[in-house]
């Protein structure tokens, strides 16, 4: 398998919240920030977005194309919310799920919720990174990814990863917060965003930071029709965007060629 090289120019920054950091500094930054919200991470996830992520999640799986036997794998799962929904979605389907994800302790706290939930087998558990999967070529019938592009320190590279492990004819599905608020929103939600989501995440996790930074990893990230060209351009084809929510979210389908 490729692997991407170490960039050797100590001068790279890339953005971290509000603030820019060394690229090779990000995924342990990210990775602090999941260690301390992972065990209310779920919960938050309800809080902030008043339940509307299980309904966002629900259209990307009534886009996802499964036919059995099929191989699933998906990055930045994180606890599990979108394995656990795809083997629920598709329980008379043979259908077997790869969870990626880059922190450890949110992979214990899906692992565990698997367990508790029955789901003993159907799902291997990863810990990689998604810029760099330790993952065969061409091995994937279907990617799904929510939440969690716009954590990666490269998120080119990321594509880039997805578009090798998945078979040609197979599908990406990309659900992720975007800037794209439609405009007679963006104060309402401006306000929202920077004011009270720190808040609730004090309140809940204990950890305003982590929150202040996911709220700016939000503002900071490409606009949803800037994410559909890069996914042409790193090979991907049949490109369809779909906003939510006024544009607070947006659910990106695309077709490995």
């Amino acid at each position: 398998m490729p692997e991407h090289p170490c960039s050797h120019d100590r001068s790279e920054r890339v953005p971290f919240g509000k603030r820019d950091v060394p690229a090779d500094a990000k995924s342990q930054l990210v990775n602090r920030v999941f260690d301390s919200v992972a065990k209310r991470y779920d919960l938050m996830n309800d809080l902030m977005s008043g339940g509307m992520h299980r309904l966002w999640k629900r259209r990307m799986l009534d886009e996802l194309a499964i036919r059995p036997p099929a191989r699933l794998l998906d990055v930045a799962g994180g606890t599990g919310d979108i394995a656990l929904r795809v083997l629920k979605r598709f329980a008379a389907y043979q259908i077997e799920v790869t969870l990626c994800d880059l922190n450890r302790r949110m992979l214990d706290i899906g692992r565990r919720r698997a367990w508790d939930q029955g789901y003993l087998k159907g799902i291997n558990w990863l810990c990689a990174d998604g810029e760099a999967l330790p993952l065969p070529d061409c091995y994937f019938d279907s990617c799904t990814l929510a939440f969690g592009l716009r954590n990666m320190t490269h998120i080119d590279r990321a594509v880039e990863e997805i578009f090798r492990v998945i078979k040609p004819g197979g599908q990406f599905l990309c659900l992720e917060f975007t800037p794209d608020i439609a405009p007679p929103l963006r104060g309402i939600y401006d306000a929202y965003s920077l004011r009270v989501i720190p808040k609730i995440g004090d309140w809940v996790t204990g950890d305003s930071e982590a929150y202040h930074y996911l709220v700016n990893s939000i503002r900071r990230f490409p606009r949803a029709a800037q994410i559909a060209a890069l996914l042409e351009q790193k090979g991907f084809a049949g490109v369809r965007v779909d906003k939510l929510s006024a544009g607070v979210a947006s659910l990106h389908s695309a077709w490995r060629v």
